[in-house]
């Protein structure tokens, strides 16, 4: 059913982002790639068996998501999908954090995600399509040493939660997508107190659901409509245990999380 849709993925330069847009082309979507990083998504359009269009993009900036969507426009006529993938991640008490990580993740987490569905939304609603927010585990509880991210994923859940309702009425789908530990380069990526790059993962990736079945999960809530998707075991056991016993989920968090190499828990 999702052949011949157009589809936009932000954050398609690495990770889920990657793997997703390798699963729609499978599938016979024609897929819009963006990123900061726009070398990347030209290797990747190489070996892409689908029309593709690749478009730098820094979702913090609203000119650059309304160029996207132009873009897109320009090259295909019509939007069916919008994937709001791009995202990055820290670790850090907030006791000890720079207050400059917080807003660089609500800029690129929540508000790339309300810039790019800003502008793609007229277009979704003429073609009865599909907004997703990609969000996390950490978007249904607060995960520690991660407070702008978790705040930043709740935003997102908020977002596109409020958008379904007020759009009761349309034919458009809105899906929250919420993997939990997934194979990517996020953890590397990850901002530390200062607002540096962590450079390296505290976890063990080879351990994690891989990028790619991750996608393969996105495509099949696509397919089916879903209003909600969460991943993993842990994932769905978080979530679920949260709902009767919270505080107890609180002290499970926190003895996992500390585990990680370096941890800033104690």
């Amino acid at each position: 059913m999702l052949t011949n849709k157009v589809v936009i993925i932000t954050g398609a330069s690495s990770g889920i982002g990657r793997a997703a847009a390798q699963a729609f082309a499978e599938n016979g979507c024609s897929v819009v790639m963006a990123a900061r990083r726009v070398d990347k998504l030209q290797e990747l359009e190489k070996i892409l068996s689908c029309p593709t269009l690749s478009v730098e993009c820094d979702v913090t900036k609203e000119s650059d998501c309304e160029n996207l969507i132009q873009k897109t426009l320009e090259r295909f006529g019509r939007i069916d999908i919008l994937v709001n993938n791009a995202g990055i991640s820290m670790r850090a008490l907030f006791k000890d954090l720079n207050l400059s990580v917080i807003k660089q993740l609500m800029d690129v987490n929540f508000w790339g995600t309300v810039y790019c569905t800003k502008y793609a939304l007229p277009h979704i609603l003429k073609t009865n399509g599909s907004v997703v927010g990609v969000i996390s585990i950490a978007g249904y509880k607060g995960l520690p040493a991660r407070t702008g991210y978790s705040a930043s994923k709740f935003a997102v859940y908020g977002f596109i939660d409020t958008l379904r309702i007020e759009h009761l009425k349309d034919n458009i789908h809105f899906m929250i997508f919420a993997p939990g530990f997934t194979t990517s380069e996020i953890r590397e990526q990850a901002l530390i107190a200062d607002g540096s790059k962590q450079g390296e993962t505290p976890r063990k990736e080879d351990k994690m659901m891989s990028a790619k079945e991750c996608a393969s999960h996105l495509i099949k809530g696509i397919e089916k409509r879903k209003a909600e998707v969460i991943l993993t075991p842990i994932g769905k056991f978080v979530v679920i245990l949260n709902k009767f016993f919270p505080r107890l989920v609180d002290r499970l968090e926190y003895n996992y999380m500390k585990k990680e190499p370096n941890s800033p828990l104690k």
